[in-house]
């Protein structure tokens, strides 16, 4: 299970991972106004790297919050804050009205604004529907309170949400039910964190198409964070057996329990000691109590919210026809016992070996399960990845906000060793996008040389100061200065020393090392000294930083498609800055370039991903800046049929196709 799910220490990393960006942006919305406080939360967040794991984020203006009685008033500024009433007194459990007491600035509240009675509420409905029209949410299609899309082969789903700073009232029962679980230090930091309202209203409810569903996500982040491993293996296996084998062969019409059903069932199993010891030897007894739960709410048709209790989950879906059909393929599996286990693909082994090693079944030592290597790869994937979900960062005015974040983080937050390589990397980042962003800003402004090789001896010392934060690849952004600077030979010595790097065997790139040599290597190194010297990874450019001045089109592309990062295959975007260099001051050495290019993409041999479409354009960019226009039109024509859903060039690529037919 841990091979499958994650040992303690795996999950404990990914969540760490995920945190600090939270913290990161946060820290920024705390000075400013317009920019979002942000919650990621789903089953990414909480620690599963499952098929389909998913990330939820939640954005909310931080000008803007819920209070639940006018007495709460007080505590806020309201010419420069705008309030909003929580009335629960007409809607149904866990849900509520939100009612404007001060004025709105924000066009999207203005707009979504219905009269009940004498007063303005906003309604969850048009509220939604506006959110979903934004120009951010374009590639993405509507799925309950939110916005679902994908980065990358990764579904997720965006919330346009409001935070409210207290516990709301109809949930004051669940603390007094805490006794038990969790600990009262984690109750108090849960109801002083307050909770969220997501755009969605009750199916049966009067209001549906004004109400609001009151969301305990940084609740569950925090109660699944404070499970043992053991409850979250058992979490975990319920998420496997859902997918797997309840909703197996269903339409998604059909598919009524949900993991979040899962999820509450763990939860209540934990507060109310069902369970006497929740341990890797009773794994499979934890699993049945909690199966047997959930059972047993299906038979009853009322599946109680753990926050509040009142509040039945089965009521839009699982009741009549529906209720009894589930109830029937639940009661087959619970008469096959742990046996219906074995249709699971995915832990099918793991159960045949347990009933056949019952003296013992479970191995218990996790530092054997997962090697050193194995666990470094996984670390800087998750880190690089962290990167490529993180909130858009504008250039320049917002890398300086961020920066100061940073700062802000490490000197009033204890941090654990993996947090502090993610804010190392995000500052490698940001000094990254700096040096690129402050000598345009400059130059524009100065007039003298001296002003310029300022700017520019800054930039420089900038990239260096980034390279040493980061791994490997983050030379590159040196040696694409330099090209973009017209220092030609400076830039490939740089790519020299790079490709001297990367023939290490140690080097760790698109998960793939050899194990024996990198133990022997960096084995027992400090994680930074293992990112600086054995981690290469791909590049992400910022499209509204001009980088190369040959990509300007595929940045602009994208964009035009809402997509604000270019990602590229880092050995393919070296071989273009060689090839570039090379035009100017040795055409063989280029042509030489331009053939492993050539090679690299022709002959994929699965390591250019979800890239394809990049990669046949840089192809094509290189062909045509060196004369071969055939080739480079068969190229672009390539990029045309890859998969468009990361960088979405077709804008960029059906241009350049224009202008060589011309």
């Amino acid at each position: 299970m841990c091979r499958k799910l994650g040992t303690s220490q795996q999950v404990a990393m990914r969540r760490d991972v995920m945190e600090i960006g939270d913290m990161i942006q946060n820290q920024n919305a705390a000075a400013k106004t317009d920019s979002p406080g942000t919650l990621l939360s789903g089953s990414y967040r909480e620690g599963f790297r499952l098929k389909e794991s998913d990330i939820d984020t939640m954005l909310w203006r931080v000008d803007h919050r819920v209070i639940w009685e006018l007495s709460h008033s007080q505590y806020y500024n309201m010419h420069s804050q705008t309030l909003i009433l929580g009335d629960i007194s007409n809607s149904p459990p866990g849900f509520t009205l939100l009612y404007l007491l001060s004025p709105s600035k924000l066009r999207k509240v203005q707009n979504a604004c219905v009269r009940i009675g004498n007063r303005h509420y906003i309604s969850s409905s048009k509220y939604r529907h506006i959110a979903c029209a934004l120009p951010s949410s374009s590639y993405m299609s509507p799925h309950g309170p939110c916005a679902s899309g994908f980065i990358g082969p990764m579904e997720f789903d965006l919330a346009h949400c409001f935070v409210s700073d207290f516990w709301p009232p109809s949930a004051s029962s669940w603390i007094d039910r805490c006794h038990s679980w969790p600990p009262s230090n984690i109750v108090d930091d849960i109801v002083q964190n307050g909770c969220h309202l997501v755009p969605i209203g009750h199916k049966l409810g009067q209001n549906e198409g004004n109400e609001w569903r009151i969301s305990f996500s940084r609740a569950e982040c925090t109660l699944v964070n404070a499970m043992n491993h053991c409850q979250f293996l058992t979490y975990g296996l319920l998420k496997l057996v859902l997918k797997e084998i309840i909703n197996n062969g269903l339409d998604d019409g059909e598919k009524l329990l949900c993991s979040y059903h899962m999820k509450t069932a763990v939860f209540w199993a934990i507060q109310q000691n069902i369970i006497p010891h929740w341990c890797p030897q009773n794994l499979l007894d934890c699993f049945w109590v909690c199966f047997k739960l959930i059972f047993k709410w299906v038979y009853e048709g009322f599946c109680p919210n753990f926050f509040i209790p009142a509040n039945n989950m089965f009521l839009g879906n699982i009741h009549g026809a529906a209720q009894k059909l589930l109830f029937i393929r639940l009661y087959d599996l619970y008469e096959k016992g742990f046996a219906f286990l074995l249709h699971s693909p995915s832990i099918r082994f793991s159960i045949i070996t347990a009933l056949y090693n019952l003296d013992n079944p479970f191995r218990t030592d996790e530092h054997i399960l997962i090697s050193e290597k194995e666990f470094d790869i996984e670390l800087f994937t998750e880190i690089h990845k962290n990167d490529s979900i993180c909130i858009y960062k504008a250039p320049l005015k917002s890398c300086l906000m961020y920066l100061e974040a940073i700062e802000q983080l490490l000197s009033a937050h204890s941090m654990t060793q993996y947090q502090i390589l993610v804010l190392q990397k995000r500052t490698a980042n940001i000094l990254q996008n700096l040096a690129f962003t402050v000598p345009l800003h400059t130059l524009i402004c100065a007039s003298e040389n001296k002003m310029r090789y300022r700017a520019d001896k800054v930039s420089c010392h900038t990239l260096k100061l980034a390279a040493k934060f980061g791994c490997i690849t983050d030379m590159l952004y040196i040696a694409m200065y330099y090209y973009k600077t017209f220092r030609f030979q400076k830039a490939l010595s740089i790519i020299d020393v790079l490709k001297f790097k990367l023939s290490h065997p140690y080097v760790i790139y698109n998960s793939n090392v050899n194990a024996r040599i990198y133990t022997e290597t960096v084995g027992g190194q400090s994680l930074f000294s293992k990112m600086r010297h054995a981690v290469a990874e791909d590049i992400t450019l910022e499209n509204v930083i001009c980088y190369v001045y040959e990509l300007m089109p595929e940045q602009q592309s994208g964009l035009q498609n809402m997509t604000f990062f270019l990602t590229v295959r880092f050995f393919v975007l070296l071989h273009m800055i060689e090839i570039l260099c090379c035009r100017h001051v040795d055409t063989m050495r280029a042509q030489i370039a331009l053939n492993d290019l050539q090679t690299l993409v022709h002959y994929d041999q699965g390591q250019l991903l979800d890239c394809r479409d990049i990669s046949w354009q840089i192809l094509g960019i290189c062909q045509q800046v060196t004369g071969n226009l055939q080739a480079a039109l068969y190229s672009y024509q390539q990029s045309l049929r890859q998969c468009h859903l990361i960088n979405r060039i077709q804008i960029a690529t059906l241009m350049r196709i224009q202008d060589i037919c011309q």
